[in-house]
């Protein structure tokens, strides 16, 4: 972590710093593994947290870069283990949204609600 409290990633970070590349990505890959998702909600609210032109620039890196590593197909555990496959994508976002969680406003969790109610079918 640096001093400005921007998490570092590896090979996310690269992906991070193509924001469009990551909201594209991320419905892809939210829409095929939503099912198996615990963390689903919070995942959305650092999505709407990521892309709200309110964030500041230094918050919007940090989820960024933890959205960014939720797509990544080569992860630190595959993604396609059961149970197990997902555990290092929560906790790089959970470790995420603790440092920023400040900026996380009950509307980007109202929007991740709504999304999800909708079945992620309008998100796009």
């Amino acid at each position: 972590m640096t001093s400005d409290d921007t998490v570092h990633f590896g090979p996310a970070e690269k992906m991070a710093k193509d924001p469009e590349r990551v909201r594209r990505n991320f419905w892809i890959k939210l829409k095929r593994v939503i099912a198996k998702l615990p963390f689903a909600e919070d995942l959305l609210a650092a999505y709407y947290c990521a892309f709200d032109r309110q964030t500041p620039r230094h918050v919007q890196a940090t989820l960024l870069g933890a959205l960014a590593y939720f797509i990544l197909p080569f992860d630190f555990i595959p993604d396609m283990l059961p149970v197990l496959g997902f555990t290092d994508d929560a906790a790089i976002l959970a470790t995420a949204i603790r440092i920023v969680s400040s900026h996380i406003t009950p509307e980007h969790r109202e929007a991740a609600k709504a999304a999800l109610e909708r079945g992620l079918k309008e998100t796009m």
